[in-house]
C-alpha cells in the first residue's frame, strides 16, 4: 500500500512534459546553435540576430496589441530613440556597450512613459493616430536636429565596441554579439511570460475583452492602459538599441510609422493572441524581406500579398490557426 501510495506522489510531483513544454525546448535548443546550422541553409549570423531583434520589438508592441487590445502605429519612434540613444551615447560620452545598450532604452522607455498619460484615456482608432502624430514628432525632430542626429544622412561615427568584463575583453564579432542578443532576448521573453501570468497580466487582457465592466469592478482601466504603454514601450526602445549596435547605423526611417507597420505586421502574422506569435512573425517577415530583396525590387509587393493572404486565410495568425487545429482534433 505504501508503494502505491509513493508511486502516486511520485507522479504528481513530476507531471509528464506536455506539447508546448517540448516545443519551446526545441525552439530555445535551435535558438542556442543557429550559427552552427544556419549557414548551411544559406543564412548567416547577423541576419539571425536581426530576427532576435524585431522579435523582441514586436513581442513588446504585441503586450499593448494582442494582450491590452491598444493598436499603436507609433511605436517605431521607441525603437528609433534607442538607437539614436546608443549611438549618441557611444559618440559623445563613452565606448561602453552594456552602458549604450542601457542609454538606448532608457531614452526610448521614458519617451513612451511620458506620452502614455497623454492618450490612454483615448480608444480605437483615436488611440492610434495620436501614436502616429507623437512618432512623426519624434521622426521630424530627427530630420531637422541636423547637428546632432546627422538628419536625412543619419548618424554614422559608431561601432559595436568589445565588452570589457573586468580585466577581460571580449571582442563582439557576428556569432559573439548574437549570442548577447539571445540572452536579453531571453530576459525579456522570460518578463512578457511573468508579466501575462501576474495579475497585471490578466488585467490586460480583461482591458482587452471589456473595459467598461473591469471599470464597474473599479479597477483604474486607464493606468492600465498607461502600463502596458511604457512597459510595451521599454522592450521596443531595448531592441532599437540593440539594432544600431548591429549594423553601426541609424536613421530618421526607423522613427517612421512605416516601421510601426512592420511591428504590427508581424503580431498579426504569427497571431497577436499567442506568446510565441510575434517571434513567428518576424522570423517569417524578416526572413522573407532577405530572400525577396535579394531576387526583385519589388519585394515589399510580396511581403503585402503574403500579408493578405495571412489575414484572409489564417485571421487568428499562423500560431492560432495551429492551436485551433490541435483543439479540432482533440475533441475527435
Amino acid at each position: 500500500m505504501s508503494v502505491v501510495l509513493d508511486d502516486a506522489a511520485t507522479q504528481r510531483k513530476a507531471p509528464a512534459l506536455g506539447g508546448r513544454e517540448i516545443a519551446a525546448g526545441a525552439i530555445w535548443l535551435a535558438l542556442l546553435f543557429v550559427p552552427l546550422w544556419l549557414p548551411a541553409l544559406g543564412g548567416y549570423t547577423d541576419l539571425a540576430t536581426r530576427v532576435l531583434i524585431y522579435a523582441m520589438a514586436a513581442t513588446g508592441l504585441n503586450l499593448l496589441l494582442g494582450h491590452t487590445g491598444g493598436l499603436s502605429f507609433g511605436h517605431a519612434a521607441y525603437f528609433g530613440l534607442g538607437t539614436y540613444g546608443a549611438g549618441l551615447f557611444l559618440i559623445h560620452v563613452t565606448k561602453s556597450l552594456p552602458l549604450a545598450i542601457l542609454a538606448g532604452t532608457l531614452l526610448g522607455g521614458i519617451a513612451a512613459i511620458l506620452v502614455g498619460p497623454l492618450l490612454m484615456r483615448r480608444k480605437g482608432i483615436y488611440f492610434s493616430m495620436i501614436t502616429i502624430a507623437f512618432g512623426q514628432m519624434f521622426y521630424f525632430a530627427a530630420v531637422r536636429w541636423n547637428g546632432l542626429t546627422g538628419g536625412e544622412d543619419g548618424l554614422t561615427g559608431f561601432s559595436r565596441v568589445p565588452l570589457h568584463l573586468g580585466a577581460i575583453t571580449v571582442p563582439l564579432g557576428s556569432a559573439r554579439y548574437y549570442y548577447l542578443v539571445l540572452a536579453l532576448f531571453a530576459l525579456v521573453m522570460l518578463f512578457v511570460w511573468q508579466v501575462l501570468r501576474a495579475p497585471l497580466g490578466h488585467a490586460f487582457v480583461a482591458t482587452r475583452e471589456n473595459a467598461t465592466r473591469l471599470r464597474f469592478l473599479g479597477v483604474a482601466v486607464d493606468r492600465q492602459v498607461w502600463i502596458a504603454f511604457a512597459l510595451s514601450g521599454v522592450i521596443v526602445a531595448l531592441a532599437g538599441s540593440l539594432d544600431a549596435l548591429l549594423i553601426g547605423f541609424t536613421s530618421p526611417a526607423t522613427l517612421q510609422w512605416q516601421l510601426s507597420g512592420e511591428f504590427v505586421v508581424m503580431c498579426v502574422l504569427g497571431g497577436m493572441r499567442s506568446f510565441w506569435g510575434p517571434s513567428l512573425g518576424a522570423l517569417i517577415f524578416i526572413g522573407a524581406q532577405d530572400y525577396l530583396s535579394s531576387i526583385t525590387q519589388n519585394w515589399m509587393s510580396y511581403i503585402g500579398l503574403i500579408f493578405v493572404l495571412s489575414v484572409l486565410f489564417f485571421p487568428n495568425g499562423l500560431l492560432g490557426f495551429v492551436r485551433a487545429q490541435g483543439r479540432t482534433r482533440t475533441r475527435t
